[in-house]
């Protein structure tokens, strides 16, 4: 029985540097897939999506950011289980 093979998760970095030497054209996509060890249709989709995508990084930033979530109740949360469990382990027998 042959292993599965996992799916391969490319970083954001990568995928800029990779679309990037793509993009400059200096090697044909054939000779940057083979070094990169990726299909050419997949280099070209990310070279697409940089160019898409490419006049978000020159827009301004929202001035609001995402507002943090309420953290509060995840910690009582997690002290009454802690608790709970403390309690649990003193009167069940083993």
């Amino acid at each position: 029985m042959t292993p599965k093979r996992t799916r391969r998760r490319y970083t954001a970095e990568f995928k800029a540097e990779v679309a990037l030497a793509a993009l400059t054209e200096r090697q044909p996509l054939a000779e940057l897939a083979a070094h990169y060890q990726l299909a050419t249709a997949q280099i070209t989709r990310w070279k697409l999506q940089l160019r898409e995508q490419a006049t978000q990084v020159f827009t301004e930033a929202p001035a609001a950011g995402m507002p943090l979530p309420d953290v509060e109740p995840l910690y009582a949360a997690i002290g009454r289980l802690q608790m709970e469990n403390a309690l649990l382990k003193k009167t069940l027998p083993r």
